[in-house]
């Protein structure tokens, strides 16, 4: 299945029905009287969250769509029918924005979940409404008010408890296979991950988080090198983030000058993401000596100015990651406890997202307006200049 995280669409909620003018015609019955009856209303279309979806990719195959509009009034009083409603189906996670306002109409963060994005138009009255004590046979109806058409762009951002980031070949994607049933692509080169994948760590029988894996950074993401930045939105929903570090890198740099590329490149995606819950996870502790272990990790630490916690694992031996899951289980269920005693603090979260959402969104429309100016200098001087077409997968393993 691709992987698609946004979408533009087009939406036209359906137009009331017009009234009807009508008098009432009956044998032995000299005044009958107005007997148009009203429209109906139009369809409006609703977005709802669906469990079952992972990706947007079908509404860029299908990005147009129409409610029904309402039927017309008809004589003998008959209010004409009501325009059907249509609910179109998006992942849980997806938030719709109006292109042309820049608004932010809602955020479907659970399944069920229901948005109106595009109202039915009001239904126009028929002459009988018209009627009054000086005006008996009254010819005026009114027609049906048009439907709400948007323009309308919808993102989606996985919903996982805890994101991994780091630089290529940190193992985020051994790691994710090693605490949880998903399998996505390792190998050893850089860019083995294209999309993010999603996996659930299971503790304990009943107690469980969802971690989620996504493209790694390498220095002048911010800039569009490498697959960019465009992937760190996912982050935003995240309540915890483990930063990587490879400890045995496999070019000429070091751990801890790897680790200080990451952090920048964060704090120039969003500041409030890099202000984020973030823990430092020092893998791949089995590939160094073990008398150069402590130093290595220590030059890391010192070079961040770390005070948070640290781990000290090997995700392809899952030596340290039990203890670590654990862990971060019992401060997501800390927040959680949290939250439900004090629903200031749900509203609080919410808030911090969309800031981050807003701060991504930023960004990335900024840096995508300079790549698309960058295209089209290349193609006034190259005639034979062609953009890439990248298809990409996404996986969930529960």
């Amino acid at each position: 299945m691709k992987f698609v995280d946004e979408a533009p669409i087009v939406v036209n909620a359906g137009d009331g029905g017009k009234g009807c003018l009508s008098f009432w015609r009956e044998k032995f019955v000299a005044k009958g009287g107005p007997d148009g009856g009203d429209g109906g209303d139009g369809g409006s279309i609703y977005l709802e969250a669906d469990i079952n979806l992972n990706t947007l990719v079908d509404y860029r195959f299908q990005p147009k769509y129409r409610a029904e509009s309402g039927s017309a009034g008809k004589g003998g009083n008959c209010t004409g029918s009501k325009g059907g409603d249509m609910v179109l189906k998006v992942p849980v996670g997806t938030t719709a924005i109006d292109i042309d306002t820049e608004e932010v109409l809602g955020d479907l963060r659970k399944a069920g979940d229901r948005l109106l994005v595009a109202k039915g138009g009001w239904h126009g009255l028929g002459n009988a409404r018209f009627k009054s004590s000086v005006n008996r046979a009254p010819r005026q109806t009114s027609p049906g008010k048009p439907g709400e058409a948007r323009n309308l762009k919808l993102e989606l951002k996985v919903l996982a408890d805890v994101g991994l980031l780091g630089l290529p070949n940190a193992g985020k994607s051994t790691l994710i296979r090693s605490v949880s049933s998903a399998k996505p692509k390792v190998a050893n080169y850089p860019f083995t991950t294209l999309v993010p994948n999603l996996g659930v760590v299971k503790v304990q029988a009943h107690r469980s988080f969802v971690v989620a894996d996504i493209p790694g950074l390498i220095e002048g993401a911010s800039e569009g090198a490498g697959l960019g930045i465009r992937f760190l939105k996912h982050l935003t929903r995240c309540r915890v983030l483990l930063h990587l570090v490879d400890m045995c890198p496999y070019d000429d740099t070091t751990a801890a000058d790897n680790a200080a590329v990451i952090v920048e490149e964060l704090e120039r995606f969003s500041p409030t993401l890099a202000k984020r819950e973030r823990w430092l996870v020092l893998n791949k502790l089995d590939m160094l000596p073990e008398e150069e272990v402590e130093a290595k990790c220590q030059e890391v630490i010192d070079r961040l100015n770390w005070t948070g916690p640290v781990f000290k694992i090997s995700a392809i031996n899952k030596m340290g990651t039990e203890p670590m899951c654990g862990q971060i289980l019992d401060y997501l269920e800390e927040r959680w406890d949290a939250e439900r005693e004090d629903l200031d603090l749900v509203d609080t979260e919410h808030e911090l997202q969309e800031r981050m959402q807003l701060e991504a969104r930023d960004r990335i429309d900024e840096l995508r307006e300079r790549l698309r100016d960058e295209r089209l200098a290349a193609k006034e001087d190259d005639d034979d200049y062609d953009d890439d077409d990248y298809d990409v997968e996404v996986e969930y393993t529960p």
